[in-house]
């Protein structure tokens, strides 16, 4: 039975997304969820899990295609019987579209037996990241009971699972397994590459579809677009050896009503590939030859390098330009003297490592932070330009900006003004390196109520930071070192090296003034400069 897998909505408001990486290719047999590709939205990269076991017949999406919700990404030959919608939706991200139903519906029937997990029609609810490490240890997630909300499996519960397989290992008991890799079938089938995505052969030929750029080219492979052509498994591997679709293959043979393809169809093809080429880069070169002179005389053209502006990088230019449109940015600027800070941090640092811990000084200015926010509450909203409201939060979830390969992200630390130093500390350093692993989920990156950038990782004081719409503010801190201090005064002062920190707060002018700015940051400034304070 054929069943047409769909790019599901893989996050509230994502209406397409980008095809990173096949992890099957055409004719490999694959278990229910397991992951077919990884899928790049406007948010992160998430996998997509294979909703039904079975065997796959064709890949409809070539890797770094851009693809619709809705379209058929992978046609899988099913096993069993076909899947329910709702279990195709929630094969894609668990925990936003099945672990919250399965909580609201022990909630009615107050279920909460012991020694239960509760599984909304025996699915496997855990994020991708847990789905990848219980890959990469071989673990048979379906078999792990989580701990989690509502039946989640966790990382420690794939641990704890790989752990106990091991021990049964160990006194003879061969643990029961499964890996991605074991999958595939033998080793050749397993090193098999999908003929849609990056097929190229040792003089660097790539797919026909997608990498031949001449017109003459671009034309033939439309004239032959045919939805399936008929070869023979030895033209077929041969055509993979040459780069080529066999579906762009020019052909008036027929088999059975299909298109069919031989090997000589093939070779002549290239050939005019490769002569149509040849032609492109003869008539570059002659027009090259009668172009212009550059301006600079006897200059050569420079060379220019572009890449697609798309995914996270244009989620994040469109949220900035959106912000900065939108909002009247007014930046103001203090330093604080932090030498009492840095003297409890390295107090506490040791005591921190201890525990397996590394602390920052990112926890140190977040409860600083919290701290202005209680007593300058208006820092701490949005405004609804619908309702003409100003909304003030009496909740502290600050965002922290994190710079990664594909851009900016903001994951968010909720409740911080109810956790302790270490606890802040372990939080934020898990979920920045999550962040630049790309394995973070759309739901920690939402609901803060201000954000902090530190841009005086990389060096720099002062800059103006963009504010995180709907939020109304934004501090950046600068590089923590030594300056020149004037301390005293009249003939007494005196020039001294100590630590200070460079604070930049970004505001919304249409809800907070430049004197309630002012004074915020003298508060945070306070509790910097002292940091027992926060002991109060």
């Amino acid at each position: 039975m054929t069943f047409e897998y769909e790019l599901p909505d893989v996050g509230e408001g994502v209406a397409e997304g980008e095809i990173v990486a096949w992890h099957v290719a055409p004719g490999d047999h694959v278990d229910e969820d397991e992951v077919l590709a990884d899928v790049e939205t406007d948010k992160a990269v998430v996998d997509l899990p294979s909703p039904v076991a079975g065997t796959i017949e064709e890949l409809h999406a070539e890797e770094g295609e851009i693809v619709k919700v809705g379209s058929v990404v992978v046609t899988i030959d099913v096993d069993g019987d076909m899947p329910a919608a709702e279990e195709v939706e929630a094969a894609v991200e668990p925990d936003a579209a099945a672990t919250d139903a399965t909580a609201s519906e022990q909630a009615v029937d107050g279920a909460d037996t012991e020694g239960e997990t509760p599984v909304a029609s025996g699915r496997v609810f855990a994020p991708p990241n847990v789905r990848r490490l219980a890959r990469e240890l071989g673990v048979d997630i379906t078999a792990v009971d989580g701990s989690g909300p509502s039946g989640r499996i966790t990382e420690a519960d794939v641990r704890s699972a790989a752990e106990s397989e091991t021990a049964d290992s160990e006194d003879g008991d061969e643990p029961k397994r499964k890996s991605a890799l074991s999958k595939r079938g033998d080793s050749e089938e397993s090193e098999r590459k999908s003929a849609v995505s990056k097929r190229s052969d040792s003089t660097g030929r790539k797919s026909a579809v997608t990498k031949r750029s001449d017109s003459t080219a671009t034309s033939a492979a439309e004239s032959a677009d045919r939805a399936q052509t008929v070869a023979a498994p030895a033209t077929r591997k041969f055509a993979e050896e040459q780069g080529v679709d066999l579906d762009a293959v020019p052909t008036d043979k027929t088999r059975d009503g299909e298109a069919f393809v031989e090997p000589e169809e093939i070779e002549a093809y290239v050939e005019a590939q490769e002569a149509a080429e040849e032609a492109t880069g003869e008539r570059a070169a002659a027009e090259a030859d009668t172009a212009e002179p550059a301006a600079a005389s006897g200059s050569e053209a420079r060379p220019v390098r572009s890449e697609p502006y798309k995914g996270i990088r244009r989620t994040i230019g469109n949220q900035m330009q959106a912000s900065s449109s939108t909002i009247p940015h007014a930046t103001h600027h203090d330093t604080a003297v932090v030498s009492q800070l840095v003297e409890s941090r390295e107090k506490l640092k040791e005591r921190a490592a201890e525990r397996g811990i590394s602390l920052t000084y990112m926890p140190f200015v977040m409860k600083a932070i919290v701290a202005g926010l209680k007593q300058h509450p208006i820092l701490n909203t949005e405004l609804d330009e619908d309702s003409e409201e100003i909304r003030y939060k009496d909740y502290y979830n600050v965002g922290i900006a994190v710079a990664t390969d594909a851009g900016l992200m903001v994951p968010v630390v909720g409740d911080v003004d109810r956790k302790g130093l270490l606890e802040l500390a372990s939080e934020i350093n898990e979920l920045i390196e999550r962040a630049r692993d790309r394995e973070i989920s759309r739901e920690e990156m939402q609901g803060g109520t201000f954000t902090v950038t530190n841009f005086g990782a990389i060096g720099g004081e002062f800059a103006t930071p963009i504010i995180n719409h709907p939020e109304t503010a934004i501090l950046g801190i600068g590089e923590l070192t030594e300056r020149p201090v004037v301390e005293g005064s009249g003939p007494d002062a005196e020039v001294v090296a100590r630590h200070t920190l460079p604070l930049s707060l970004s505001i919304d002018h249409r809800v907070i003034d430049g004197a309630e700015a002012a004074e915020f940051t003298n508060t945070v400034i306070e509790y910097l400069e002292a940091p027992s304070l926060l002991l109060l």
